[in-house]
């Protein structure tokens, strides 16, 4: 009688129990949060259930209050190592709970949470795969919760075995157990795989032949295809997010094929080595450079080459870096076990083509580049690209945002609770979009220049596998400025179609909002001067823009300087052929005659001289296909030229300014002082008195040095000094900071973006003066300050405008 009155009190405690509604938002499916949710709860003695839905992970607990709250707490401070919450939110349940913590069944509802980025193979599995005792012994497709393949293979949401390309593989017995087990690390990993029920990779020849007993007279398919790779073959590998063209990055010769074969005359290539101590042979690896190479992302970063060994000329032409990656999935590990030397591992297409993903078109395309293909039978549902990084001011900057980034979100500023969803359709080159929702920003993986037919079919794919994936349904879109986009055009046409409103965003001012938003300004914080340097850019006055100095802020800019606007010859040849911009600046601040007149003996005015002057003469005088433009990445082509590096041809975009970068003198730079930096003026424009950068003195002195057979290494650096030193100088005139008894200035913070500032000595050196001269600077880290970040900043200034249309009308109201 005692005992049933007892367990009487306990139940009746038992129902007056704290019971609480969790949702978690955010990176948090796919990524072992359940199983963690499962471990937490029983830990902390509550009864309940946790699922995934199309908004996240939702959880259902009763018990203590106590035990709850350190539950709670639980969750904020020891998440999967994967995972990115963005937000928590606790409700009261009403609703019963069985005793015990169960792992329910995934719930379909919209979809509202962040899909995963691909994540490199971890520790324990790599220690797996290479453990003769382990079941998954040298399985080219292990993984675990912690790592392996999520965008890549997702095809809807909830992120759901059933959802991805590994449907068609059944789990055996022993990986269905891994599965089902709470408190293993493969619970609920939907890639899971084995020998016996997993995808399996084969060596094949693309010509249909047998391969020989001799070439396969290795450990299995995986090691005998770099076997074939030591001895000079090159090899098409089915990858992660696409093909790979992998080779020998040692043999000069089977580089220069690759080169010949993929039509890719001096672009880098990427390179894979087994181990960092392979890589610090030819690299030098900073502890920061070598964190990066091991994380989960597993990104290409570039090195400085200057390792005991060198490779071939052909892998990085004309440049001082190397762009290294460790081996990001399990087939890769295995590769490479034996390798004792880099190898190229470089995207499978042709040059300008996005990469192969589809196995028919590797055979149609990548046969004529390799007679053979490490191939596999699962399939690839979306393409990307390798993430590219590099260290740079005290900070990794990605160049490139692709595998193991995206389409991880970002989250919004303070102040833009309010936004509605948005669709940011992004630029023409580099191309990304952006989608707004919930307060956070998704920002698609790097796709291309979109004037390839091939990138503009994944482009439009992609728009509706995320519209599917994020359960977007936008109520305003964003695009640049630019009429001939084709970014624009289609933004344009949805708008019309569905009478959804449309902001059109200045290029660099999108370029700036990004900085902005990645750094977390707020939309009300007080405006700051944007410096926003690159190729090209559409202006607001119908002319082409690119060295500008913006006061800004999410909703609007002032065009307060600029770069010198100079003609461009042959317009978008220019930016293909350096020569003409070197011409072009020349003649507008000396003219033939005095140029000739003084600078007749130098070998530059000989090559200048066979050049067509008479019909770019007319061309310039008559406005003809020539239009003016203020860019500061035609002033690097420019100055390269004159130094004879790319003067006739850049084999692709930013060559002429990464050698240029490349060849700069790091001790004239660390021990010259600013004595010889080239001087550049800042005058006012006529007509419209913007003051702007005038590059007149710069180039006598380069001319001068020139005459003086002084080294180009030394002309570099004096360039990148006296350049930075410009644009700080600038920065103070545009502050009111340069004079006597001048008023409070008119901003305190600066923000630097586009593709100029992806120059290593640049960025260093203009963030070193803006800091000693008191600025606050914003610069990118996880967003590109290429046009690869222009979708973000769309978004941004959309928002920030459609929030302050809503306001007015409640005002109004």
């Amino acid at each position: 009688m005692g005992g049933s009155s007892v367990n009487d009190q306990l139940a009746l405690a038992a129902d007056r129990r704290e019971s609480v509604q969790i949702r978690v938002r955010g990176r948090v499916q796919g990524v072992g949060f359940r199983p963690t949710v499962w471990r937490h709860a029983r830990d902390c003695a509550l009864d309940g259930e946790v699922l995934n839905d199309g908004e996240g992970v939702l959880i259902r607990v009763r018990g203590s209050s106590d035990g709850v709250e350190r539950f709670i707490a639980r969750l904020r401070a020891a998440p999967p190592p994967l995972a990115d919450i963005a937000a928590i939110e606790v409700t009261t349940y009403g609703g019963s709970l069985d005793r015990g913590f169960r792992i329910a069944e995934s719930a379909q509802s919209a979809a509202c949470t962040d899909i995963s980025p691909d994540a490199a193979i971890c520790a324990a599995c790599t220690e797996e795969v290479l453990d003769p005792f382990a079941r998954r012994y040298r399985y080219p497709f292990t993984n675990c919760t912690h790592c392996g393949p999520r965008l890549t293979i997702v095809r809807s949401v909830p992120y759901d075995r059933v959802a991805t390309t590994m449907a068609p593989f059944p789990l055996c017995e022993d990986c269905a157990r891994e599965y089902g087990d709470p408190a293993d690390r493969r619970f609920h990993a939907e890639p899971i795989a084995c020998h016996l029920c997993g995808p399996r990779a084969r060596l094949i020849r693309f010509d249909g032949r047998a391969i020989s007993a001799e070439q396969h007279s290795m450990l299995d398919d995986v090691d005998a295809a770099m076997s074939l790779i030591q001895k000079g073959e090159i090899v098409a590998v089915k990858a992660l997010g696409g093909y790979q063209l992998a080779c020998d990055a040692t043999k000069a010769e089977t580089v220069a094929r690759l080169r010949e074969l993929k039509r890719r005359d001096a672009k880098p290539f990427a390179l894979m080595a087994r181990d960092t101590d392979v890589i610090r042979r030819y690299c030098s690896v900073s502890p920061q450079e070598e964190e990066a190479l091991r994380s989960p992302a597993a990104p290409i970063v570039l090195l400085e080459a200057a390792g005991p060994e060198r490779l071939p000329e052909g892998v990085a032409p004309g440049l001082r870096t190397l762009g290294f990656m460790l081996p990001p999935t399990p087939l890769h590990v295995l590769m490479f076990r034996r390798m004792k030397r880099p190898a190229v591992m470089t995207s499978g297409n042709r040059s300008d083509e996005p990469q192969v993903i589809d196995d028919r078109e590797a055979g149609e395309t990548l046969s004529a580049i390799a007679p053979y293909a490490l191939i596999h039978n699962r399939a690839i549902a979306n393409r990307v690209d390798d993430s590219v990084a590099r260290w740079i001011g005290g900070q990794l900057r990605l160049l490139r945002r692709a595998r193991g980034h995206a389409p991880a979100s970002i989250p919004l500023p303070q102040g833009f609770e309010e936004a509605p969803e948005i669709l940011a359709y992004g630029p023409q080159m580099k191309a990304t979009f952006c989608l707004l929702k919930d307060g956070r920003a998704v920002l698609s993986q790097h796709q291309g220049d979109l004037d390839d037919a091939a990138t503009w079919c994944d482009y439009l794919k992609n728009l509706e596998l995320f519209r599917t994936l994020f359960g977007h349904a936008p109520q305003a879109l964003a695009c640049d400025m630019h009429p001939e986009y084709l970014s624009t055009k289609l933004a344009v046409e949805r708008s019309k179609a569905e009478g959804l409103p449309l902001v059109q965003a200045q290029h660099h001012h999108a370029h700036l909002a990004a900085c902005l938003a990645e750094n977390g300004r707020p939309l009300d914080a007080p405006a700051v001067l944007g410096i926003a340097l690159d190729g090209l850019g559409y202006g607001i006055d119908g002319t082409i823009w690119g060295g500008e100095f913006l006061l800004f802020d999410y909703r609007s800019f002032e065009r307060l300087g600029t770069f010198k606007p100079v003609a461009m010859p042959g317009g978008a040849r220019a930016s293909r052929e350096p020569w003409r911009n070197l011409y072009a600046h020349l003649m507008a601040e000396m003219g033939w005659a005095q140029f000739a007149m003084s600078f007749d003996g130098l070998g530059l005015f000989q090559k200048l001289s066979c050049k067509p002057r008479a019909t770019l003469d007319a061309m310039i005088r008559s406005d003809t296909n020539c239009p003016l433009a203020s860019s500061c990445g035609r002033l690097f082509d420019a100055v390269a030229a004159s130094l004879d590096i790319c003067f006739e041809h850049q084999a692709y975009e930013g060559e002429a300014a990464a050698r240029l970068e490349a060849i700069a003198c790091r001790k004239t730079l660390a021990e010259e002082g600013d004595r010889l930096a080239y001087p550049l003026t800042i005058p006012n424009l006529r007509g419209s008195g913007l003051p702007y950068i005038e590059p007149l003195g710069m180039w006598n002195a380069i001319l001068g040095d020139l005459i003086l057979d002084t080294d180009v290494s030394v002309i570099a650096a004096r360039f990148h000094k006296g350049l930075a030193k410009a644009i700080v100088a600038m920065a103070l005139k545009l502050a009111d900071r340069g004079e006597e008894g001048a008023a409070v200035p008119r901003f305190d913070t600066v923000a630097l973006s586009g593709g100029c500032f992806q120059n290593r000595i640049l960025l260093e050196e203009t963030i070193r003066r803006l800091e000693a001269s008191d600025f606050k600077v914003l610069t990118h880290a996880a967003v590109p300050a290429n046009d690869g970040g222009v979708a973000l900043g769309q978004a941004a200034i959309a928002a920030a405008r459609l929030i302050d249309n809503k306001i007015l009308r409640r005002q109004g109201a």
